[in-house]
């Protein structure tokens, strides 16, 4: 795709590259969107990706745990994941797909890997929900990597769109509140393409193999880096380009402009809601 003259493109505001940490059982991780940049990417809490073939980077998974207040989504490159919740899902996470689960008012859920060796890569996306739906219904979405719709440019760009819609095609998931757009791209070498981002929404790229150059300035943008994308009232997305080949994330959605209130697992607007959350739990009321 050509760059069209009249396109205004966002450009990088700040450049992020992350923190190892453990988490569930003692899984390596690399956390990318943590809690300092929650208000600058409302609705979006956190950003980690999951990569090894060491087992013993990720085999004892996430057992059992709660969640109430916002949605979590994963999304497997290589591996298999299952999970079971409170609420009687279950299912195999397996590569290209996508588990998209609403916590709602509560709920406990594991996350454990099915296989004992071999490549274990994927990310999870934690998406804020709005006061009035942060007391609603738990729900669960297992989505197999043929029901992600998946569209490729003449210049060879190819663009998964796991929720949202970008250049003419609806994604598998579509929310009224947050309006989420989450994209997986594969840029080879040479590639260019524009993405339409709605003006008003906070957005962001995750750049997971190779390195892309974005905007006008040509801001380079490397392996296991996040670029927050700059907002401005003329801007119709961002332009990238990929002299020799990248894969990326790029996610935007619509802010909330609520109180964001944190302890582990719980997001409530309150710290008083937080506290009933935790005596909730206790009590098994979840």
């Amino acid at each position: 795709m050509t760059a069209a003259p009249d396109f205004v493109s966002r450009e990088v505001e700040r450049l992020v590259s992350g923190k190892r940490v453990s988490d569930g059982a003692g899984v390596k991780l690399l956390r990318v969107l943590t809690s300092d940049l929650q208000r600058r990417l409302d609705p979006f809490l956190l950003l980690d990706e999951f990569c090894s073939d060491n087992p013993d980077d990720y085999l004892a998974g996430f057992p059992d745990h709660p969640h109430r207040g916002f949605e979590t989504v994963t999304y497997m490159l290589a591996g298999r994941m299952r999970h079971r919740d409170s609420a009687g899902h279950e299912g195999v996470l397996a590569a290209g797909g996508v588990q998209w689960m609403t916590a709602g008012r509560g709920i406990v859920h594991s996350e454990l890997p099915e296989q004992e060796q071999g490549l274990m890569h994927g990310f999870q996306l934690w998406i804020n929900l709005p006061a009035r739906e942060k007391m609603g219904q738990p729900g669960y979405r297992d989505i197999p990597a043929e029901a992600i719709p998946q569209t490729t440019t003449a210049a060879g760009v190819t663009i998964r769109v796991i929720a949202g819609s970008l250049a003419g095609v609806a994604g598998a998931v579509r929310r009224e509140t947050t309006e989420p757009l989450y994209a997986d791209f594969g840029m080879p070498a040479g590639s260019v393409y524009e993405a339409a981002i709605p003006a008003a929404h906070n957005a962001f790229l995750y750049v997971y193999d190779g390195e892309i150059e974005v905007g006008v300035r040509g801001e380079p943008v490397r392996s296991r880096q996040l670029a927050l994308l700059g907002n401005r009232a003329d801007a119709d997305g961002v332009r990238l380009s990929a002299p020799g080949g990248a894969r990326l994330l790029l996610v935007a959605g619509r802010p909330l402009n609520e109180p964001i209130v944190q302890w582990g697992p719980f997001v409530m607007n309150t710290r008083e809601e937080v506290e009933q959350a935790r005596r909730d739990f206790q009590s098994g009321r979840f």
